[in-house]
């Protein structure tokens, strides 16, 4: 009986992984994220964005967009156009945006009505609440908007932007 050769088995299982590693990573790359990327980069108000990153459940991308983006349309583009590459995977767009203190400070006076609005579906609400608190800020607007997903608010200043995107399902609150 012949004794089995190690060196040529792991030479061999060496150059299987590689390839078939190799060969996925450059499916990953040329048939997922490259369509995707090129989709976002092409919706109107994205300034930038970052190659998607993929789990087995969500899509994540990161990006900058233009100071009067709609982000609800941004949104819905990129999940009409990407549907095809990442299916029924949940999409989560991280908006990087220049903020200021008025703006975290506005947001902070109207974050406990914006959250129990949130948690007693109370949607209507939210635009409300966020009118009362900008208010008392001079030459600041506030702009809301709902999806099926989604609540989405801008709100901005003469030299900033802050976006907030809050999820409609009650256990992804946490998240905010």
């Amino acid at each position: 009986m012949m004794k089995p050769r190690v060196m040529p088995i792991i030479i061999t299982a060496a150059i299987s992984a590689s390839v078939l590693f190799g060969g996925w990573a450059i499916y990953n790359q040329a048939a997922v994220a490259a369509p995707l990327e090129k989709a976002v980069k092409n919706v109107e108000g994205v300034v930038s964005s970052t190659k998607p990153v993929m789990t087995s459940d969500r899509v994540m991308i990161d990006m900058v967009l233009e100071p009067d983006a709609n982000v609800k349309s941004i949104y819905e583009t990129v999940q009409a156009n990407g549907k095809d590459v990442f299916g029924d995977r949940k999409l989560e767009l991280n908006i990087k945006a220049e903020s200021s203190k008025q703006l975290e400070e506005l947001w902070s006076a109207s974050l406990f009505q914006v959250a129990e609005a949130m948690e007693t579906k109370a949607y209507s609400d939210i635009p409300i609440a966020m009118a009362e608190a900008a208010e008392s800020y001079k030459d600041v607007s506030v702009t809301t908007d709902m999806d099926d997903t989604n609540v989405y608010i801008t709100i901005k200043n003469a030299e900033s932007v802050k976006y907030v995107v809050l999820p409609r399902a009650a256990a992804q609150l946490g998240v905010w």
